[in-house]
């Protein structure tokens, strides 16, 4: 075996990968990876499809780039792929015994226990942990994306994925209120969109498949866009994802002077520190498309109007003819006079070169008089991108800076 980290991925109905026929001399042709489609890359979930989802070849070749490691993919297919999420869930035990002897069979020509990281997807996350608590948690690293919630929301930490089933452990959520499960279950938790609904996806079951898998689907997609360098996701601390909305939790002092984790295989320049302070929580928004990644503005303002006055927020950033807009509408705003607010504003586009910024303020009065909002000052303040410069604008209390609601 090659010198390095062996990592074994503990993917949902997957296939082993083996030598072709006139590599192996045997006289049976390796299974091939099946041509499908996302409607049939069902993941975590009872429907037995027996087929592996596409992406499996694409997230080994990204893996293969990252450092000089062996692959190992573990199929079990006929265990996952099954009408009765239940007996599923009963396989995961079964299968993680399987795979802690092949390990510790590796182990006696010669691995090193630290040296194993396993990846799993959904059920997947949990067998990993199984796997990991049967070693004592001495294999070096676990990455579970979106473990699984069904049977596992009121279990105990020997019952599921928990930091100490491995020596670093990272997950990543993005279907904690349906397929996926709740709570915090690494040393790091990334939690994108808050973890729950994902931007793009079905909101009624009149989508069909797509409603039930497409959230659940998104944690492989987005470690996928991670790999392969497309998007730079990166993600604040913060105890709560409304907390992170409401722009509470924008600097990443814990980990200087590394800047803010990135959602990735590689998380070395962070893993001490996260080591150190147990289990930290991390949150990030994202596109509903590739490259995933948003553009966050910090947006500190002092209102001077002299009415209390309950707003949402739009601001838009304008180039040429091109802008993108920030709806900051999850909750009310309180402006009234000499109130300081802190926004996080986050767009879909990064234009290069910001030549106007506008700012509309939506008070809700449909019936009633237009309601005036006076803004004594304003700041923004790029987040990603310390090239940019931020814009302040400083106003005289009762003249210009007069924004009116929608």
């Amino acid at each position: 075996m090659k010198s390095g980290t062996v990592l074994l991925q503990l993917l949902l109905g997957l296939l082993v990968l083996c030598k072709g026929q006139e590599e192996s001399g045997d006289d049976e042709l390796c299974d091939n990876f099946t041509d499908l489609n996302l409607s049939h890359c069902f993941m975590g979930t009872s429907l037995p499809t027996g087929a592996p989802p596409i992406w499996i070849d694409h997230l080994v070749h990204l893996l293969a780039e990252q450092e000089d490691m062996n692959i190992i993919v573990m199929d079990w297919n006929k265990g996952a792929a099954n009408l009765n999420y239940f007996t599923a869930v009963t396989y995961t035990r079964e299968a993680a015994n399987n795979l802690t002897g092949f390990i510790l069979t590796m182990e006696e020509e010669g691995a090193s226990l630290s040296s194993v990281h396993l990846i799993g997807v959904s059920l997947g996350a949990h067998l990993a942990g199984f796997v990991g608590a049967n070693l004592q948690g001495k294999i070096g690293r676990i990455t579970g994306l979106d473990p699984a919630g069904p049977m596992f929301t009121s279990a105990t930490a020997d019952e599921r994925l928990d930091p100490t089933d491995a020596m670093f452990v990272d997950v990543l959520h993005t279907d904690m209120n349906s397929f996926g499960l709740n709570g915090a279950h690494g040393h790091i938790d990334f939690y994108a969109n808050g973890g729950a609904d994902q931007p793009g996806c079905p909101k009624t079951i009149f989508a069909g498949k797509s409603y039930f898998v497409c959230d659940h689907q998104r944690s492989v997609f987005l470690y996928l866009c991670a790999l392969n360098g497309t998007c730079s996701l990166s993600a604040q601390p913060c105890s709560s994802y409304s907390d992170f909305l409401d722009g509470r939790c924008l600097t990443c002092e814990a980990f200087k002077p590394a800047p803010c984790p990135l959602l990735g295989y590689d998380l070395n320049q962070w893993r001490e520190t996260l080591l150190r302070l147990g289990q930290t929580k991390v949150f990030f928004s994202t596109t509903a498309t590739l490259p995933y990644r948003k553009l966050s503005y910090r947006v500190d303002m002092v209102t001077w109007n002299q009415y209390l006055r309950w707003s949402v927020i739009y601001i838009k950033l304008h180039s040429g003819k091109n802008f993108t807009e920030a709806r900051i509408d999850h909750k009310l705003f309180r402006l009234e006079q000499y109130t300081s607010t802190r926004l996080l504003a986050q767009f879909n586009d990064d234009l290069q070169s910001i030549q106007k910024i506008t700012l509309r303020i939506n008070t809700g009065n449909v019936i009633g008089p237009r309601y005036k909002i006076r803004l004594l000052r304003i700041r923004f303040t790029p987040l990603e991108r310390p090239e940019r410069s931020e814009v302040r604008v400083s106003t005289e209390p009762f003249t210009s800076s007069t924004l009116e609601r929608s």
